[in-house]
């Protein structure tokens, strides 16, 4: 397994430019099963979670290419309407093959998903609302079996806020018959990123930026093409590194507006900002005050920067207190921020994090995502050196991280075992 080496206590300065959205190219990947034909899509990075699903998809009948940073999806003889526990066991995203395929197809046979060992995430939401259409739903032997003839339009309300959930559900009621209008929908930008996608293949979906989607059902969809939005979490990691160097950072190409809550709280921290149309510097105050937050649905302070935000708060000059309300067992990162010398304690789904004056640099490992980020910025600050295992975590979201790190001062060397 590769690993990375970090030589510590560097000061980060310069540019930084954030890739596409990894949690809003996987749906589009997905939707572009509804059409037959060649959809493209631009702005999308080199990630491992991208090619698992394009392995779906080319499972499932559909031709997809990926080079420089173009992907093309040519669904036009998709036949298969399985999508294998090899595969979806991997990467959770992968359920998201299910609403295009029994809206397409009439069937659907997807395993239970698997990714991240960040807690239970179930999809009961995205059963009950496929029922809701009108598809007949049967668990058999680890798998998700939904048939139906013709789905049918329906009031259907979240009983939580799900992403996947929502996402799924647009996508499998643009083929049904009459209209669907979905309750406590999500609002991210990636549900958005969506429901611009599915309108411009011929979509008729209303309520983009609410919590009540209307979706009226059409009989054909067509290819497009479209520039994915960039990733959001990427880009906050950038600034929390930047938050933790004493010299100024701009981020670039990254979507300021979907990053008003982290702004918020990295100013509480004490950071300055000059922020542009489609870019963000920020200036890490002389000392880090720090600053309490609780993870909630979009608008509220991400889940998928929590990790990294502990990071930062490790070396503020006071005590934080970091709930996470949305996957309450994520800290399995609290542990190996302890090793580099940080001061965390955890209270069920709270971490108590009492800031200390320097990070030391050790061996520890990546158990998730975006946890692996948050070490590779915690072993940047820290003195000494400090190697990270398991980073094929971090290839599944950031693409080329080290090399956009490096150019900006840090010190990170990829080894391969």
């Amino acid at each position: 397994m590769d690993k990375f080496i970090i030589e510590g206590n560097r000061n980060l300065r310069g540019s930084i430019s954030v890739s596409g959205s990894k949690n809003a190219i996987l749906p589009v990947m997905a939707a572009c099963l509804l059409s037959p034909g060649k959809s493209i899509l631009r702005n999308v990075p080199d990630l491992i979670d991208l090619k698992t699903m394009a392995h779906l998809l080319r499972i499932i009948g559909a031709r997809v290419e990926h080079f420089a940073g173009t992907m093309t999806i040519d669904a036009k003889d998709i036949c298969f309407s399985e999508a294998p526990y090899e595969l979806v066991s991997k990467m959770r995203a992968s359920i998201y093959v299910l609403g295009p395929l029994l809206a397409r197809l009439g069937e659907a046979r997807v395993s239970f998903p698997g990714g991240c060992a960040i807690g239970t995430r179930p999809v009961d939401l995205h059963l009950k609302a496929m029922g809701e259409l009108g598809a007949e739903i049967n668990l058999e032997h680890g798998y998700i079996h939904a048939t139906a003839a013709k789905l049918k339009g329906s009031d259907i309300y979240f009983e939580k806020s799900s992403v996947g959930a929502t996402i799924n559900t647009m996508m499998a009621a643009v083929y049904a018959e009459g209209t669907t209008t979905l309750h406590n929908a999500a609002m991210e930008p990636e549900v958005d990123s969506t429901i611009d996608f599915l309108n411009k293949m011929g979509a008729r979906i209303s309520g983009k930026g609410s919590t009540t989607i209307s979706i009226t059902g059409v009989e054909h969809l067509f290819p497009v093409e479209m520039t994915m939005i960039p990733d959001r979490i990427e880009a906050g990691t950038f600034l929390i590194a930047g938050a933790m160097s004493r010299n100024p950072v701009t981020v670039r190409n990254c979507a300021p507006q979907h990053l008003q809550v982290l702004i918020e709280k990295l100013r509480q921290a004490g950071c300055e900002f000059d922020i542009g149309t489609d870019s963000i510097s920020i200036q890490a105050p002389q000392t880090i005050k720090p600053v309490d937050i609780t993870t909630l649905p979009y608008p509220g302070f991400p889940t998928d920067l929590q990790a990294q935000f502990i990071a930062l708060m490790s070396l503020s000059d006071g005590t934080a207190f970091i709930e996470d309300t949305i996957f309450p067992d994520r800290f399995m990162h609290v542990a190996e921020l302890n090793r580099l010398q940080a001061n965390i304690q955890l209270d069920r789904n709270i971490a108590i994090v009492k800031g200390v004056p320097a990070l030391s640099g050790a061996e520890v490992m990546a158990t998730d995502l975006r946890a692996s980020a948050a070490l590779v910025l915690a072993g940047i600050a820290a003195e000494g050196r400090t190697t990270v295992s398991r980073i094929y975590h971090i290839d599944r979201g950031y693409d080329r991280i080290e090399t956009k790190l490096n150019a900006i001062g840090a010190r990170i060397t990829r080894e391969t075992s």
